[in-house]
């Protein structure tokens, strides 16, 4: 079956005041709630994640040491420290700063004269930063973001969408288990000043991390990560009216995704799902998997209702590379769409012969569709 490459979820068991949410499982990627996942948002300080990130690649490169010391700017003093009377680690003009600080500060309190430091430390400038930060983002998969600025201070042309914020999170907490924990460290002391971790969700339902953000435009939104119960799950929650909100709407979130769901193992890690048609290539066909093994939630005493089928957006041209996202597998109940997971290809497939490219136009021309 071919479709859009991302469904949307019909939601009649939980409802948010959250205009932009989303639950997602951080083992597979599958989705388990969305509200207004792709549509374009501030990232306020949830931006910091990709600096975070970005940080700790080149960290995990050898070209930066946790050890480095970074000297603070006047930039970085008067738009991020405490002239700016916004969230601050009180660095002090002109004093070096270790980078494994810079990014304890970034993480916890939020730091926006931390966050600077860093970028302009590690690229020279904001703006050099910021093309880091969106060349990491394509590398990553993040499909529907462009970060201007390091710190997640406003700016009309900076934007991510809850799904791409889950992500990111997702990333961090596979690609960097050894600092991930930085995260729920309840707070964070230098040079005498002692700073509680501003997302107040951590310690609570299994959360460990990940980061909280709010503008006056944007509303209030936070990321998260829980393994509560017998799975860990990422969750994002936007556009909130009030902090306090914002911590009770992804409490309810996080405690429905952790309680009213069961797991049916599926499909074990390599197994084909599917095939999906390529046109023009050297195979008419190329295998789908999942990104690690495929298990089904249920919400609780409904198997009976279960279906699913394969959805990708048509024409798939070569060449396709193995571990390229190109479907979804969706599971149904009773026809209501509970839960997305992604699905990717199994193999390369290069591009055909010019015998194998004329049969498909063939029957692209005469049938509207290929051969599967």
């Amino acid at each position: 079956m071919v479709g859009a490459n991302a469904p949307a979820l019909a939601q009649a068991d939980f409802e948010t005041a959250a205009p932009y949410a989303i639950l997602m499982d951080h083992e597979s990627g599958a989705i388990l709630y969305q509200r207004g996942a792709d549509e374009r948002v501030e990232p306020a300080s949830m931006a910091k994640l990709m600096t975070v990130a970005v940080a700790l690649d080149l960290v995990r490169q050898g070209a930066l040491d946790l050890e480095d010391t970074i000297q603070i700017s006047e930039h970085a003093w008067r738009t991020g420290g405490a002239p700016a009377r916004g969230t601050t680690m009180f660095a002090e003009l002109g004093s070096r700063v270790r980078v494994d600080d810079l990014l304890h500060s970034t993480i916890i309190q939020s730091g926006n004269d931390a966050t600077i430091a860093l970028a302009e430390g590690i690229a020279g400038s904001e703006t050099a930063f910021a093309g880091l930060m969106n060349q990491f983002a394509i590398e990553i998969g993040l499909k529907n973001s462009h970060f201007t600025n390091p710190s997640g201070l406003p700016d009309p042309e900076m934007y991510s969408t809850v799904r791409d914020l889950a992500l990111l999170a997702r990333y961090i907490i596979r690609e960097f288990p050894d600092y991930y924990p930085v995260f729920s460290e309840e707070a964070f002391e230098w040079n005498g000043i002692y700073q509680r971790n501003r997302n107040d969700l951590v310690g609570q339902l299994g959360i460990d991390g990940l980061k909280t953000g709010s503008t006056n435009a944007a509303g209030h939104g936070v990321v998260v990560s829980t393994t509560e119960g017998e799975r860990r799950l990422v969750g994002v929650v936007h556009g909130l009216a009030t902090a306090q909100q914002r911590t009770d709407d992804m409490r309810r979130l996080i405690t429905w995704g952790t309680t009213s769901f069961e797991r049916l193992p599926a499909f074990a890690e390599g197994s084909i799902i599917g095939h999906a048609s390529v046109y023009g290539g050297a195979d008419s066909q190329v295998g789908l998997v999942g990104e690690r093994g495929v298990d089904i939630f249920l919400l609780r005493g409904n198997r009976q209702c279960l279906r699913g089928n394969i959805t990708y957006r048509m024409p798939i041209l070569p060449p396709v590379k193995r571990g390229d996202q190109i479907a979804h597998l969706n599971i149904f109940c009773d026809d209501q769409l509970v839960q997305a997971v992604p699905l990717y290809a199994a193999e390369d497939v290069e591009v055909g012969g010019i015998v194998r490219r004329a049969t498909d136009a063939l029957w692209e021309l005469a049938f509207g569709w290929l051969p599967f």
